[in-house]
Formats: structure tokens, sequence, C-alpha cells
């Protein structure tokens, strides 16, 4: 009998300490991204994006806001392909505006656009389905052209 009861001891407490260990870990779990931001690349760098995905986010778009980080912006999600225009309704700062593909790729660009310019509507010549806001400068200083490929 105590042959048998040394063992069963020795499993029981390496049992405890595997299951202390583990209690003790942090999480491998990756932490969640805020709702209705994500973070996407384009031309090698990151952007965290504000996400416009209803039709109240997408009018409202960045009007109103004092301005943007260097890597920060706005994605407009549109449900399928159009030429969405855009204005500078009550903004406070000038932006580039790139629209997109629904593969993600630059289709047309509008650079250094000045609040000055409300109420003129900038619009494509060509279908797209995301339309990305970005600080004045943006597309230059990255040399971010037509075809270029955003992932997110």
């Amino acid at each position: 009998m105590k042959r048998f009861l040394l063992p069963v001891a020795l499993v029981a407490i390496f049992l405890f300490g595997v299951a202390t260990y583990e209690l003790y870990q942090p999480p491998t779990v990756p932490p969640r991204q805020v709702e209705g931001v994500r973070t996407i690349q384009l031309h090698g760098q990151t952007v965290r994006v504000s996400v416009a995905d209803t039709e109240v986010a997408r009018e409202r778009g960045l009007s109103d806001r004092p301005g943007l980080a260097a890597d920060e912006g706005m994605l407009f999600v549109f449900p399928r392909d159009g030429k969405y225009g855009f204005w500078m309704k009550d903004m406070h700062f000038s932006i580039d505006i790139m629209w997109l593909s629904a593969d993600q790729q630059v289709v047309y660009m509008a650079q250094n656009i000045s609040p000055d310019t409300y109420p003129q509507v900038f619009r494509p010549n060509v279908l797209a389905r995301y339309v990305l806001e970005l600080p004045a400068g943006y597309a230059k200083e990255y040399t971010v052209t037509v075809g270029d490929k955003m992932t997110f």
C-alpha cells in the first residue's frame, strides 16, 4: 500500500503545480479591437481608422473633428460599388481622399482637399466600394498611387 501511495501523491503534487502555473500566466488571446476601429495596412504603413459603415456614420464622417493624428483616418464602407461623392462640410482640416475597389485597390485619389472647397463635391470617375480619408499629405509622403492595395 505504501508503494502505491507515494506515486499517487507525487502525481497529485505535479498536477497541482501545473494548475497553479497555468492560472498565473497572462492570457494568450490577442486584445480585441475597439468596435468601429480597425487597423489597416496601406503602402507599408499601419493606419488606425474609424469605420463608417452605416448611413448616419458615413454622413457624419470627420465633420466637426479637430484633426487627425499622422497614423489616423476614416474608412467609409459602402454596401455596393458606386461613384461616391465627398465634400468638406463642417471640416476643420485638410485631407487626402482615396477611393478603393472591392478588392481594396486604390482606384482614384484627391489630395490636399481643404475645408475651403465646400460645397464642392469630390467624386471618382470609376466605381469604388471603400473610401479612405487620411491627413493631407499622406499620399505624397508615402508615395501612394492608383493601383496600390490596402489590407484590413
